[in-house]
């Protein structure tokens, strides 16, 4: 990052690295959970849900990218093993061991719900202290917020079905 954009942050930088490392170990861990969710997703709406949950694995890959950028934009090193995604996660992995689309639903819903809580709580650090990263978040914030209204949407109309 250059001088002046260095100088904008006003904040324990290290800190926030950590922070965004963590986070970024969650996105990677969703874009799998949900890549391979959708291979072997079955029951109702398969293919709805299949197709949801490929859009927002990219969308999770998109996100691990933004992060990577400013994590090396801070002076930082994005996280350089995936055996270290579990070590920093804060949201885990629910592996689809059960292929069935209402627990893979909320599987997933569960991923979403805890990435909320991660993307808030960097809100809080970051407050007015660095506008770039404080921007970022509220992106990815904003569509993880979507991730599970996409979700519990569907889950809804599934249950619906079933009555």
């Amino acid at each position: 990052m250059g001088t002046k954009g260095k100088s904008i942050v006003k904040l324990d930088v290290d800190k926030l690295i950590e922070m965004l490392n963590k986070a970024y170990a969650d996105e990677w861990l969703a874009y799998y959970q949900y890549w391979i969710g959708a291979k072997v997703v079955k029951g109702a709406m398969r293919a709805e849900v299949e197709g949801e949950l490929v859009e927002h694995a990219n969308e999770e890959l998109e996100h691990a990218e933004k992060l990577a950028e400013r994590i090396l934009q801070l002076g930082g090193t994005p996280l350089l093993k995936p055996e270290d995604w579990y070590k920093m996660t804060n949201c885990g992995y629910d592996a689809p061991e059960n292929p069935d689309v209402k627990i893979i639903l909320q599987q997933n819903i569960k991923g979403e719900q805890c990435a909320i809580e991660v993307y808030n709580k960097l809100l809080e650090f970051i407050g007015n202290n660095d506008p770039i990263t404080y921007h970022l978040i509220c992106e990815i914030l904003e569509d993880e917020v979507e991730h599970e209204d996409d979700l519990e949407n569907i889950m809804e109309d599934i249950e619906s079905m079933i009555k």
